[in-house]
């Protein structure tokens, strides 16, 4: 059986989601779970069908309103990916697939990249995000669309890029 993980987006942005972890760090359950699970405890058969009934209705509300949103593993995990090298830490959006296999690494391709007047490298990938050059090692190799991306982490927070192979700089996500 495939393993489903209520994902709640409580706002637009990342500070709401935050507000739904306790200080302890462990995911507190929203209003709406804590409703539908206390329906199980309800005494009566005609009763318990009725709160189950107005519980999943609010729940199928709140979906609907983008308020509720449900993923599962292999969701989460795409979702892991197309977010690795920004500290989503503070927030937990995961909830309890923080302790799923972390992503170490992504490969991607290249679609662009510019060089600033301190002769440090932007990456444009396929997959939307930018990475910016922080340390001052040359690119040993050209910059071209359609290249092999490869980046993984590195020691103490930091990402190393490698562009076909080649030897790997240090970067940082921007966006």
């Amino acid at each position: 059986m495939k393993s489903i993980t209520v994902l709640f987006v409580l706002s637009a942005t990342f500070g709401g989601v935050g507000s739904a972890v306790a200080q302890d760090g462990t995911v507190q359950r929203p209003a709406l779970i804590e409703t539908l699970l206390a329906c199980r405890s309800v005494v009566g058969e005609a009763q318990r069908l009725v709160c189950f009934d107005r519980a999943a209705a609010a729940f199928e509300t709140a979906e609907a309103a983008g308020e509720v949103t449900v993923v599962d593993q292999a969701q989460a995990r795409q979702t892991r990916q197309r977010l690795f090298g920004l500290d989503l830490d503070a927030v937990n959006i995961f909830g309890n697939l923080r302790d799923d296999t972390p992503v170490e690494a992504i490969e991607t391709t290249l679609v662009g990249a510019r060089q600033n007047h301190r002769d440090q490298w932007t990456f444009e990938l396929a997959d939307g995000s930018t990475w910016l050059q922080i340390d001052t090692n040359r690119l040993m190799t050209r910059a071209e669309p359609g290249a092999p991306v490869r980046i993984r982490q590195a020691a103490l927070g930091s990402y190393m890029l490698s562009i076909s192979g080649a030897r790997s700089l240090r970067v940082r996500r921007e966006r």
